[in-house]
């Protein structure tokens, strides 16, 4: 069984920067693609970021890029998401997960199989 555990999340204002860490347990993490989602109140889930198994690749969401850059370790087993020029709108629910293999590169879901619980984070204007 797979964990992933976020941290980094809080209160940061408009402009401000933060970093996301998820920490993953078992042996393979580098064998896999990780990603970012978020979720604001009443909307869906969407697509920030994307890293190859190997660190070599990333893709973004429009909106977030040029702000956000994804990042991993996997020496430590752990995902970043460095944010800057955080907006208020960039508030949400933020979830790291685990692509599936040989698919996991992805902006769909539906191409991860294991998520984290989720870490807040709240922007003020």
């Amino acid at each position: 069984q797979v964990q992933l555990v976020e941290s980094g999340g809080g209160l940061v204002q408009a402009g401000g920067s933060l970093r996301l860490s998820c920490a993953a347990s078992g042996r393979t993490f580098s064998d896999y693609a990780m990603g970012w989602f978020r979720q604001a109140p009443g909307k869906e889930r969407e697509f920030v970021a994307t890293i190859s198994d190997h660190g070599d690749s990333a893709n973004y969401a429009d909106f977030v890029k040029g702000r956000f850059t994804i990042s991993r370790d996997n020496t430590k087993n752990t995902v970043y998401l460095q944010m800057n020029s955080l907006k208020p709108e960039d508030t949400a629910v933020y979830y790291c997960a685990r692509g599936k293999l040989f698919s996991g590169f992805s902006r769909f879901a539906s191409n991860y199989d294991y998520w984290g619980q989720g870490t807040q984070l709240t922007v003020s204007s």
